[in-house]
């Protein structure tokens, strides 16, 4: 069965076509610029030459058709007709308080999808709209909303409740939802069985390292805890995102710099972290990495500091969970930056018994164990799968 997988932005459209018993991608793609001049399909289909076309795309519902005639064309398609597609598996950013797992989308799920504007207003919207443009391009096909923010829910109120007045989760739902859900869901799920555990018991910490970070702490693959907050500004060290700070810190500088709350959280969001601690070199980690090398010492403290901020998390979630039998390491930095991985491990974690194969751990992307024989954690190198997480998702709910 094929399951036609979409992640919608407000002007771009990621798609993957995965055939659900063999879990290979059988084409993928991007729509970029709907709505703006300049509009371009990129077309992949696996095994077949690349195909692309700058063409006017003035909705995500042209978007979709366009996607759907590239996927049943006669030379760069895969498919014969729509008719071979089984369902369709949105990723959607935020559920709200409403839903704890994925569900099959109907005119309720879509009207949570409108409540939680506000608390995802960069994507839900853009999610409802591509939900949308897929029920007109095809009348009767499942499509199935799998949240983010739903790996999270099934954290205990000790670790979700912020510590201020009761009564504003009450009126706004303000609480702790996490993000990046999707992928803790997989790398979790990934690592139990790569790590030969209990599925029941498990208790694993995935570190999802990218330019956005975050980690999650889980027992039996459900969320004891994870880093990100209401919005995924709180945690980690990121490539431009601060992660946790005083909040007084905050009113300190809008004061002085004649400043409001909302110029005050763009800096926090788009020229902290990284970027910022760097001074402006770059928020990529690679580029920060080289100017470490050549002796930058804000290069340095930056990354430093975020290693720090890594190891403190996973400390944490090894005490709320009481131990643990598995760290799995995912996304851009997580996969690939072999020497952040060793840092992380050899100078905060031999407390744990955790023990690094160094040979094991020089590669990048690349499914495997890198601790030693004898750690007394697991350490993995497992790379992260989002598409395939929905694909699978998509597929549970509507056999269900």
């Amino acid at each position: 069965m094929k399951i036609f997988i979409v992640n919608c932005g407000s002007s771009s459209l990621k798609y993957q076509l995965i055939d659900s018993e063999s879990e290979q991608v059988l084409a993928k793609g991007l729509c970029e610029r709907i709505g703006i001049n300049g509009s371009k399909l990129t077309h992949k289909p696996t095994g077949k030459d690349k195909y692309e076309t700058e063409t006017p795309m003035p909705s995500h519902k042209d978007a979709i058709k366009l996607v759907l005639d590239a996927l049943t064309d006669k030379e760069h398609g895969v498919i014969a007709d729509t008719s071979d597609i089984y369902a369709i598996g949105h990723r959607v950013l935020h559920g709200g308080n409403t839903y704890t797992e994925s569900i099959q989308v109907d005119e309720d799920v879509k009207k949570v999808i409108r409540e939680c504007f506000d608390l995802g207003p960069l994507h839900n919207p853009a999610n409802l709209i591509g939900i949308e443009a897929c029920e007109a391009a095809m009348p009767g096909k499942p499509n199935v909303a799998v949240f983010d923010t739903a790996f999270g829910m099934s954290m205990e109120e000790k670790a979700y409740l912020y510590a201020i007045p009761y009564n504003y989760y009450k009126k706004y739902k303000l609480r702790r939802y996490g993000f990046h859900g999707t992928s803790h869901m997989f790398v979790s799920g990934e690592a139990i069985k790569m790590a030969n555990l209990d599925p029941d018991k498990a208790k694993v910490i995935v570190c999802h390292l990218g330019n956005g970070a975050s980690i999650s702490a889980s027992i039996g693959g459900k969320c004891v805890d994870t880093s990100m907050g209401l919005t995924p500004l709180e945690g980690l060290i990121m490539g431009t995102r601060s992660g946790d700070i005083d909040p007084a810190a905050l009113q300190f500088i809008c004061n002085h710099e004649g400043i409001d709350i909302n110029e005050m959280l763009n800096i926090l969001n788009k020229k902290s972290g990284i970027l910022g601690m760097s001074g402006g070199i770059s928020s990529d980690f690679r580029d920060v990495d080289k100017a470490a090398a050549a002796g930058n010492h804000q290069a340095e403290a930056a990354l430093e500091a975020f290693r720090y901020r890594v190891a403190k998390y996973i400390g944490a979630y090894a005490a709320a969970m009481n131990g643990v039998d598995a760290i799995a390491f995912t996304a851009g930095v997580g996969e690939n930056d072999i020497k952040a991985r060793k840092l992380i491990c050899d100078d905060y974690l031999g407390y744990l018994g955790v023990k690094i194969d160094d040979e094991a751990n020089n590669v990048k992307g690349e499914r495997r164990v890198i601790s030693a024989p004898d750690s007394k954690v697991k350490v993995l190198l497992l790379p992260t799968n989002e598409e395939l997480a929905i694909a699978r998702e998509t597929l549970r709910i509507v056999n269900k």
